[in-house]
């Protein structure tokens, strides 16, 4: 295809404004988009028309294959169907075609403009912040935004618009004068607030919540870590290798899943799982056992590598004796036995080896 051509036909496409999509736009846009990725992750968005031209120039770049005609019909259809103040489409039909299927929202989200967003809040503190709270989460006298279904469905003022255009109260103007440009920089500062609530929701607490003592107590007594571990030797100054939560996570899931590093520590690699398998005495190597690190393990089959580095993979059946040797067994069998207690016990104490 030619790119040049392509660009050339966006830029002169008719402008924002058509009732109708264009003719063919959607049978274009399912063979063109359809063929990567499923239509609604598409539909789900709004943009500017801009915004639209540099999102198909990105997949073009990345290999769409379709005419220039198609493009220019796609970016007619997305700018007019899926602007930022176009309509939100109904609801798709669910199963069966029994009534409308729940949706939490397009499945893009919207990025967040910073500039537009510290416009929005100007908007917001003149017009919603007495009801609404600070940061969006309500108040006594108005809803939680943060978990408002025309937020969550919200895509640059495209369900927020609307609402507001029917004369939702508001603490000056009536929200029916205010401007689209208004409303979709309003949309930002909202959205920006959701996205805060989540990356605080997602930060992880302080966990170092318990008694050091009684952590001690456990770690040299009913836990029996003391039999593997040492708080002069291998664990010595670890706390001041992993923070308290790689530490918590480091004893309750080891073997790599707690990840991570510490301040200033490199990651400690995993003993491996070894595994010794016996085949029944019927097969080519009838009673050889082999051992390895190992590779894959469930009810039907089992793989390891041997110390050579070559791959051996065994269907498991009554015959097969397979032996599994993993350096943190007592920690797994611990985790039937941890309080919640406990465990915050174990990290209080961890923390005083530095």
């Amino acid at each position: 295809m030619r790119y040049g051509i392509f660009v050339a036909a966006l830029l002169v496409a008719p402008a924002v404004g058509v009732a109708q999509p264009p003719a063919g736009a959607s049978e274009a846009l399912e063979k063109v988009c359809g063929a990567c990725h499923s239509v609604e992750t598409v539909t789900g968005q709004r943009r500017t028309r801009a915004e639209w031209q540099e999102s198909i120039n990105a997949m073009v770049a990345r290999g769409a294959e379709g005419t220039d005609a198609e493009f220019a019909l796609i970016l007619d259809y997305l700018t007019t169907q899926y602007g930022p103040t176009a309509a939100p489409a109904a609801p798709a039909a669910g199963r069966g075609g029994r009534g409308p299927a729940f949706s939490p929202g397009p499945a893009d989200k919207q990025v967040v403009d910073e500039a537009a967003a510290n416009r929005g809040r100007k908007v917001y503190a003149a017009e919603c912040i007495t009801c609404h709270g600070t940061h969006a989460r309500g108040s006594e006298r108005g809803a939680d935004l943060v978990r408002s279904e025309i937020v969550l469905h919200d895509r640059y003022g495209s369900t927020l618009g609307p609402f507001l255009k029917k004369g939702h109260p508001t603490q000056t103007t009536p929200a029916a004068q205010l401007t689209g440009a208004q409303i979709v920089d309003l949309s930002h500062t909202i959205h920006q607030e959701v996205y805060n609530t989540l990356r605080a929701a997602l930060q992880i607490q302080n966990v170092v919540t318990g008694d050091p003592q009684a952590g001690a107590a456990y770690f040299n007594g009913a836990g029996k870590c003391s039999t593997c571990h040492s708080a002069a030797g291998d664990m010595a100054h670890i706390a001041s290798r992993m923070d308290a939560p790689e530490l918590q996570q480091r004893f309750l899931f080891p073997g790599g899943r707690g990840g991570g590093r510490g301040r200033g520590g490199a990651a400690t690699a995993a003993k491996p799982v070894m595994v010794t398998v016996t085949p029944a005495s019927s097969a080519a190597i009838a009673g050889s056992a082999i051992t390895g690190t190992l590779v894959h393990i469930d009810d039907f089959n089992v793989a390891l590598r041997d110390g050579a580095g070559e791959y051996h993979s065994f269907k498991r059946t009554p015959a097969l004796k397979v032996v599994k040797s993993d350096p943190a067994q007592a920690h797994h069998e611990l985790l039937d036995q941890y309080t919640d207690r406990n465990i915050h016990d174990i990290v209080a104490y961890l923390e005083t080896m530095k």
